[in-house]
C-alpha cells in the first residue's frame, strides 16, 4: 500500500473511530460497548496489519479521552484486541481469525488488564470478572459490524490491500 493512502485510510479509521463511538455505543454492565471501535480494530487489523492498527486504537482512545467520550480503559482492550486482530489475520489470512483476535484481545486480556487500571487511575473496585462481559458484549458486537463491512470493502480500491 502506498504511503499516502496508507496515512489516509489510517488516518479515516481514527475519524470513524472516534466519531462513531461518540454515536453509536450502549450500556453494558459496569462499562459501556463502543462497537466502532473494534471493527475499526478488525478493518485495521485486516488491511493494515497489527502496527498500524495498535497506532489507530491508541490514537482513537487519546482523542476519545480529550474529548471527554472516553475513558482509560479504551487504551488496554482497545490496543490488545487491535493487536491480536492484526497478529491473527498474518497468521491464519483469515478475517475470522481476526475477529477472534480482537474478542480474545478485548474481550478476555483486555478485560483483566484493565482491572487494575480501574483501581489504581480510576479509584474505582471491581471483582475480577467485572470487565468480561461488558468487553465481550462490545467486541462481539464490532466483530460482527466488521465482518459485514470487510466484504464491502473488497470491492473498492482498499480491495487491492485486502490479502
Amino acid at each position: 500500500m502506498k504511503a499516502t493512502v496508507r496515512l489516509t485510510f489510517m488516518a479515516l479509521l481514527v475519524a470513524i473511530g472516534t466519531i462513531g463511538s461518540s454515536f453509536l455505543w450502549f450500556p453494558a454492565g459496569v462499562a459501556k460497548a463502543y462497537p466502532i471501535q473494534h471493527a475499526v480494530n478488525v478493518i485495521a487489523g485486516v488491511l493494515l496489519g497489527p502496527g498500524a492498527a495498535v497506532f489507530i486504537a491508541f490514537t482513537i482512545g487519546v482523542i476519545r479521552n480529550i474529548l471527554g467520550i472516553g475513558t482509560l480503559l479504551a487504551f488496554p482492550g482497545g490496543m490488545i484486541g487491535a493487536f491480536l486482530a492484526g497478529y491473527l489475520y498474518k497468521k491464519i489470512r483469515k478475517t475470522w481469525g481476526a475477529g477472534i483476535g480482537e474478542i480474545v484481545g478485548t474481550g478476555l486480556i483486555g478485560s483483566f488488564v484493565s482491572i487494575p487500571i480501574a483501581t489504581l487511575l480510576m479509584g474505582k473496585s471491581v471483582g475480577a470478572f467485572a470487565f468480561v462481559p461488558p468487553f465481550l458484549i462490545s467486541s462481539v458486537s464490532g466483530v460482527l459490524i466488521a465482518c459485514l463491512l470487510l466484504p464491502l470493502l473488497k470491492k473498492t480500491p482498499l480491495g487491492d490491500y485486502y490479502k
